[in-house]
């Protein structure tokens, strides 16, 4: 198992920008936010305070603000397309009394405004009573993933693991996900507080359970073109 950082020698790095990003699908940008105001957001956002459902976060004027500050950092700004908006942000906590473990899969859900009748989409459902659908391949493709670390992630915290490079390979069943999984070493992605790991939705991704009595606390924003293929609207966009 490999770790990653933002100088992983494979090329996930600032100097290496958008063509290491589009070869591994991922990056790690470091210093995104400072640790006293990653404190604050989680105060925020965690259990019993006012969060309205941990995948309704953009409904915030705070949260809004927050996108568009990570959709013009210096670094992320390179990797998220210049006309796209903030789609989802959603809060997760890992700690050992909220634990769990992610098994490998790629992120093909997208939280979207109403149902289109149309026959290439699918997999439509309700989540904390907003509509999702399966995204189009050619979608998911543009899209990017930011996980902003309110807490730093070591490889005891249950960091997310992904398969460099799975994302090019589009929408893999589970059979191939294994597969490709055993072929391709894991990468660890542990990150400092305030650091952000950036990821392709399609990229292959797990995680375990924290074996330590800190906490993982992650706000997970998802961002995509304005205007969205096969007549689909998003439910937020900031």
């Amino acid at each position: 198992m490999q770790s990653s950082s933002f100088h992983d020698e494979r090329g996930a790095t600032e100097g290496a920008g958008h063509l290491a990003f589009d070869d591994l699908g991922y990056a790690i940008v470091p210093e995104v936010l400072p640790s006293d105001e990653c404190d604050a957001i989680a105060a925020r956002v965690g259990p019993g305070h006012e969060s309205v459902g941990s995948r309704s976060l953009l409904a915030h004027p705070w949260c809004t603000d927050l996108a568009a500050r990570l959709r013009h950092h210096p670094a992320l700004s390179t990797l998220i397309g210049a006309e796209d908006v903030a789609v989802q942000c959603t809060y997760f906590e890992k700690s050992a009394s909220r634990n769990w473990l992610v098994p490998i899969h790629q992120d093909l859900s997208v939280p979207v405004a109403a149902r289109v009748p149309d026959p290439h989409l699918a997999g439509w459902s309700l989540k904390e009573g907003a509509l999702f659908v399966q995204a189009p391949t050619e979608l998911l493709q543009r899209m990017v993933a930011v996980r902003l670390h309110l807490d730093a992630c070591t490889a005891r915290d249950g960091p997310l693991r992904v398969v460099p490079g799975s994302h090019r390979q589009g929408v893999i069943g589970p059979e191939a996900a294994t597969r490709v999984r055993r072929e391709t070493a894991e990468v660890d992605c542990v990150a400092p507080v305030g650091a952000a790991l950036a990821m392709r939705p399609l990229l292959l991704h797990a995680s375990s359970k924290a074996s330590g009595d800190s906490r993982r606390r992650v706000l997970h924003f998802l961002f995509g073109p304005a205007h969205p293929p096969n007549g689909l609207r998003w439910q937020h966009a900031a």
